[in-house]
């Protein structure tokens, strides 16, 4: 009878299991030492494409580890990884190759210093995409554009304030068309007045449909941005919640605790 495929589970529908098509990062049972310290306990994951990931938490609670793991800038003790159904390869150019879908941006800007912003931004797409100098260039101009700060593609890194360069690092990783952004406290190193300019960039970002894991401490980022917070403390995923019940309706003590501490100081 024709009519019963209608019952079929939909890929990528919610029957789909274990991991549905659209899980673009998945960590699996992993867990990270540094000596006696497990920064990273049993951490279970699962980004989809498209979505906004905030990942908040007191100092220590593993954040930027979790964050650094994805592109295996840290390495993991046990438990897996997953990007775009492949797991994260150990090193050599199968690794340069992931880094480079896995657009990352630090607190420190990690710009070349001796490289005009331009370069910077084409630097990586001739080097690693092998893209033809005239495109790159070409694609470089328009990233810089979107991100505000076009008029200084001639300028060097330090001749610009933080919030330019940060968003030059924004440009940079964008100039790869990763499948993922990680934004590890982005603006933390940032001046208060140039907070904003970086936000408002992934802010856009988001609504353009970025997948993006970003460690923050800016909560009104995360209220407005995020599909999904995670809360971390003492190296654990404690609770996971759209921003709305997180911020609303914590169910821990833990995020009550941080979320007094720092709503209402």
């Amino acid at each position: 009878m024709s009519g019963e495929s209608v019952s079929q589970p939909v890929p990528g529908g919610p029957e789909d299991t274990p991991h549905a098509a659209d899980d673009l990062v998945v960590l699996s049972g992993v867990n990270k030492h540094f000596g006696a310290l497990h920064v990273l306990q049993d951490i279970d994951l699962t980004i989809s494409r498209g979505e906004v990931v905030v990942v908040i938490g007191p100092s220590g609670s593993g954040k930027s580890t979790l964050c650094r793991t994805i592109n295996r800038l840290e390495s993991i003790d046990s438990g897996s990884i997953t990007i775009d159904g492949k797991p994260l390869p150990a090193e050599g150019k199968e690794l340069a190759r992931l880094r480079s879908d896995v657009g990352m941006v630090f607190q420190s800007f990690n710009l070349f210093a001796h490289k005009t912003v331009l370069e910077n931004v084409m630097l990586g797409q001739i080097k690693v995409r092998k893209t033809e100098k005239k495109a790159a260039e070409t694609k470089a101009r328009a990233l810089l554009d979107r991100v505000g700060v076009g008029t200084q593609a001639d300028k060097y890194p330090a001749q610009l304030s933080g919030g330019q360069q940060q968003r030059v690092a924004i440009a940079r990783a964008l100039a790869m068309d990763p499948k993922v952004m990680l934004f590890d406290e982005p603006t933390s190193a940032l001046d208060p007045e140039m907070i904003n300019e970086v936000l408002e960039v992934m802010q856009q970002l988001a609504r353009d449909g970025m997948t993006m894991v970003v460690v923050t401490h800016e909560m009104g980022f995360a209220r407005s941005a995020a599909n999904r917070v995670v809360f971390m403390a003492d190296g654990r995923i404690v609770e996971q919640a759209t921003p709305e019940e997180f911020f609303s309706n914590p169910r821990s003590d833990r995020a009550k605790d941080f979320l007094s501490k720092i709503l209402h100081h």
